[in-house]
């Protein structure tokens, strides 16, 4: 992974690890629609980020991907306080299939505690449409969830956040996008409708933006930004503070 550092010298800081998106296959950390915008807002604020890799397709499969994202969280929690950062306080975000390995990560998180991972303080999922990976294959669909998820509807159910979902986690922000025609803000309301039964908050947030632009635009002073940086101020006191130099308006 990828660490930005603010200038200053920090203590305690929060900490956003951003995981980029790719149809499972593809992608990189460094892709400036993953972090350019996110960095030239937060960091100046005190928030450390952290934008890192996993391993793709074909050398690993969604379920593995997402334990990988949970061994760069350990590793991130382990070194945070060398950075001025505290490990209790990362927030998980993703973006596409990175959506969905955090989301995953979210409703199941004995898949981080597997691997070292402690509690982190919520997960903000940017437009995936994989809360049902079953309900997706069993309908038309992208070939591009073909490779990643093949024909096993077993691993289907194993790989969905809504199947996984069995008790009450740290919030979750779902982002999605109004304008697909694959109507992500459903599987995503679906998602929030089963964990609000489980006492656990999620929330929706549907934007009149593209699936790309819901990534590359997040940083960029908008009440889109805005509205994700109301999540994260109730996450900590710390993202709070952090974030009240940045305006709460465009």
């Amino acid at each position: 992974f990828d660490v930005y550092l603010p200038d200053r010298a920090l203590q305690g800081a929060p900490i956003v690890l951003m995981v980029h998106g790719g149809g499972w296959t593809r992608g990189d950390k460094a892709m400036r629609a993953v972090v350019e915008n996110k960095v030239a807002r937060w960091v100046p604020q005190g928030i450390i980020l952290v934008s890192s890799n996993y391993r793709l397709q074909p050398d690993a499969a969604p379920i593995e991907q997402a334990r990988d994202v949970a061994r760069a969280l350990a590793a991130v929690q382990k070194t945070a306080a060398r950075w001025g950062g505290e490990g209790d306080r990362v927030v998980l975000m993703g973006h596409s299939a990175g959506a969905h390995l955090v989301s995953l990560l979210a409703a199941a998180p004995e898949l981080a505690v597997e691997v070292g991972a402690g509690h982190w303080l919520g997960t903000v999922a940017l437009d995936s449409g994989g809360f049902d990976v079953e309900k997706i294959m069993l309908a038309k669909h992208a070939r591009f969830y073909n490779t990643p998820f093949a024909k096993d509807r077993n691993y289907w159910r194993q790989a969905s956040p809504l199947h996984r979902l069995r008790g009450a986690g740290a919030p979750l922000l779902a982002v999605c996008s109004t304008q697909r025609p694959d109507k992500p803000c459903a599987q995503a309301q679906a998602f929030a409708d089963k964990a609000q039964e489980l006492g656990m908050v999620v929330e929706v947030l549907g934007q009149p933006l593209s699936h790309r632009e819901i990534n590359q635009d997040l940083g960029l002073a908008s009440t889109y930004t805005t509205a994700v940086e109301s999540f994260l101020r109730r996450l900590d006191p710390a993202l709070q503070q952090a974030l009240a130099a940045v305006p709460l308006r465009p």
